[in-house]
């Protein structure tokens, strides 16, 4: 990566983000005033926090190390983010990948300080560089959004999307071929061109913001965030833009960017459940400022957070699989946890990631039936008959022991939830449940109806069941 002046513009702005191309993105600048009405809700933060010294690098001689993506699943963070490798695929950025059991612990990848799973292919969109990686986990599949470009001066970047079974092994999709291009609306100074993805996926949607610095919405440096979404992770099927009217259809005509939702580079953004908003972060003065939009954009229902501390290039949210808040585990209708990595030193380029965090606090989330369906997906709670009532996908399955209860659910409340109580009840779990094993090893106990339901090991013994192997056809037939 290679660093590389504006002309008259190198006076203000301190060049930053994917500089794969000859004009760059820079900092963001203050944002202007935006026409929707104004936040009605002030958000309360506290519990700040911060990595006791550097958690993600690439190992010498990498000459930086910046815009992480953070998956949090089974118990560990994975984070992906930009570098360099001497000898590893062509002369440009590469992805590198590790993984921590604490996000304020070193980032590892056996033994290693971390392993490039992703480079440049030759001959492609995205020949000497790839960087800027935002990952989701979609049906058991992960997808791997990215920037990329053919050279150094390439004079536009664009974003593509490979998918992998474990995260590691990518195959890029779209036959090779960008999935977002820039608009040429507007010829600007800076021709970085789109990039700087991160994806959500929300109620079936894909949705996708990133940097186009030829957008009519962008600003005078370039900088602005667009969002698309669509039902395939691909972005082929029922493509829609945020217009200034709303999600509209992408057709042949060219592509309306005229509608930007923060004035910014390098941002990351997630869906909080809690809070029934997305909250995009992105750096300003004083750290990491957290804006948040409704659902479709109509509005910020809330007053934007700071993640406060050093920073340099790209936060990147420590979010779920597919791009939510993380939930918390003690005090899931109350808190929502929102850390980020981020780059904090200049040597000479964006490197040096460490952790930064708050809680949002006093939230409220479980008074709305809508938002505890969400929140407390995976959690247990009491039942009126005395028993534990498993929260999933919208549904209640009803458990008799309690024992069994907390090894099946992220945690089991104190105390009933009001706003639950008109979730159906698909079955209950007895004790002595008939248990079943499938032939690769997972066990599941029978509810009162026939149904299968996955369990751990721990939830068979402690309800007295007895197992039993079943052929796949039978397991296949019994799962819920």
């Amino acid at each position: 990566m290679k660093l590389r002046s504006l002309g008259v513009l190198a006076a203000v702005l301190l060049l930053a983000s994917c500089s794969t191309v000859e004009g760059a993105p820079g900092p963001a600048v203050p944002p202007r005033a935006p026409a929707e009405p104004p936040p009605t809700l002030t958000l309360t933060s506290a519990g700040g926090r911060e990595s006791p010294g550097v958690v993600a690098a690439g190992g010498l001689p990498a000459p930086y190390n910046y815009g992480p993506t953070v998956v949090a699943e089974d118990g560990r963070y994975r984070a992906w983010w930009c570098s360099q490798l001497p000898g590893v695929g062509p002369a440009g950025d590469d992805i590198l990948h590790a993984s921590s059991p604490d996000l304020g612990a070193p980032f590892t990848a056996d033994a290693a300080p971390a392993v490039p799973v992703f480079s440049g292919q030759p001959g492609g969109f995205d020949a000497m560089h790839t960087c800027d990686p935002s990952v989701l986990r979609v049906g058991g599949r992960y997808y791997l959004y990215y920037t990329g470009a053919a050279g150094d001066h390439a004079h536009g970047n664009a974003i593509g999307v490979a998918s992998s079974d474990d995260g590691l092994a990518w195959r890029r999709e779209s036959g090779g071929r960008p999935v977002v291009t820039s608009s040429h609306q507007v010829v600007r100074p800076n021709v970085y061109g789109a990039g700087q993805p991160s994806a959500v996926f929300l109620d079936g949607w894909f949705y996708l913001m990133f940097t186009d610095t030829t957008a009519a919405g962008a600003g005078w440096n370039g900088a602005g965030q667009f969002v698309l979404r669509a039902r395939d992770a691909e972005f082929s099927d029922r493509v829609q833009a945020l217009t200034a009217t709303g999600f509209e259809p992408v057709g042949r005509d060219p592509v309306d960017r005229a509608r930007s939702v923060v004035d910014a580079f390098s941002a990351d953004w997630m869906w909080v459940d809690a809070l029934d908003a997305f909250a995009i972060a992105h750096q300003t003065a004083e750290g990491t400022t957290i804006t948040f939009w409704d659902r479709e954009f109509t509005r910020h229902p809330y007053y934007p957070l700071i993640i406060p501390g050093a920073w340099q290039e790209g936060p990147g949210l420590a979010r779920d699989p597919s791009g939510h808040a993380p939930v918390s585990t003690s005090d899931p209708c109350g808190t929502v946890p929102v850390d980020v990595l981020r780059a904090t030193a200049l040597n000479p380029a964006p490197t040096d990631i460490r952790r930064f965090g708050i809680d949002i606090v006093d939230v409220r989330a479980c008074e709305s039936p809508e938002r505890a369906r969400a929140v407390l997906h995976g959690f247990g709670v009491p039942s009126p008959s005395r028993t534990v009532d498993l929260v999933r996908d919208g549904e209640k399955v009803r458990v008799e022991r309690r024992s069994v209860a907390e090894t099946m659910a992220r945690g089991v409340l104190g105390e009933r939830v009001p706003a639950l109580d008109g979730l159906p009840v698909v079955g209950t779990i007895p004790a002595q449940a008939p248990a079943l094993r499938s032939p690769e090893g997972e066990v599941g106990l029978l509810d009162d109806r026939g149904r299968l339901w996955t369990v751990p090991m721990a939830a068979v013994d402690a309800n007295g069941s007895v197992i039993r192997d079943a052929s796949r056809s039978e397991w296949d037939a019994a799962l819920r």
